[in-house]
This record gives C-alpha cells, sequence and structure tokens, in this order.
C-alpha cells in the first residue's frame, strides 16, 4: 500500500516528446511530462496529438505523471467500414 494515495487527473495530449513521453495539457491548464503505463505498452496502445488521456501524478512531483487511459475516440479505423 502507497503512503500516499496517487492523483488521477484528465488532459490532452499536445506533444510528443522522445523517449515514449508526452506533453500533456491538463483540465486545470497546467502542463506535465508524463510516460506510457505498463499495460499501454504490453497492448501496444498508440496516442498521437489530441487524444484526451487519464493521467496518475504522485503528490510529491506535480510536474510529471504516468498516462494509465486513452479515450476511445469515435470514427474506428481502417477496418471500421469492412465490419458492418
Amino acid at each position: 500500500m502507497a503512503k500516499e494515495e496517487l492523483l488521477t487527473l484528465d488532459g490532452e495530449i499536445d506533444e510528443i516528446l522522445p523517449d515514449g513521453r508526452f506533453g500533456v495539457r491538463l483540465e486545470n491548464d497546467h502542463r506535465i511530462i508524463a510516460y506510457t503505463a505498463g499495460k499501454m505498452r504490453k497492448f501496444r496502445i498508440r496516442s498521437i496529438v489530441g487524444d484526451r488521456v487519464r493521467v496518475e501524478m504522485t503528490p510529491y512531483d506535480l510536474t510529471k505523471g504516468r498516462i494509465v487511459y486513452r479515450e476511445k475516440i469515435g470514427g474506428g479505423g481502417p477496418g471500421a467500414a469492412r465490419r458492418r
């Protein structure tokens, strides 16, 4: 069990940085540097600029975080027309 609970905030990716990191603009208009969580890497969930994401942060360092969820956006992928 962690000493302090994690903060979970919503935001939007506004920049892609090297080493699998992203610049994320939070809903409260703060900007942080975030990396993708292990499960997202394992299942190869890709994120691009403009994606809405959920970020976990520790209360000790409010400038860094971990992307734990990418919201699904409508429109489907390249195979969406074929599945109908």
